[in-house]
């Protein structure tokens, strides 16, 4: 992967979950008729799985990079051990 896509795909994940988050808000204001609710539910429907999507890849790429020979079994990244 090159370098310069990896900032484009944080930039993606950064706006999507930006966009999901303005999403919600304007969900829970309750000023949406019942078409622009199902709408926007549909998009924050499609944000999340993108936003998940982004987040298993860096999963993912944490355990290769933990151990590249066998990333199945690397353990989970704990911030709290040094």
């Amino acid at each position: 992967m090159s370098q310069t896509a990896e900032p484009n795909k944080i930039a993606e994940f950064e706006a999507s979950l930006d966009e999901l988050e303005k999403l919600v808000a304007r969900m829970e204001g309750g000023e949406m008729s019942l078409d622009e609710s199902l709408h926007s539910f549909e998009r924050g429907i499609a944000l999340y799985r993108s936003c998940q999507g982004a987040l298993d890849e860096a999963q993912l790429r944490v355990k290769l990079l933990r151990d590249p020979a066998a990333p199945e079994s690397a353990e989970d990244f704990d911030p709290q051990t040094p």
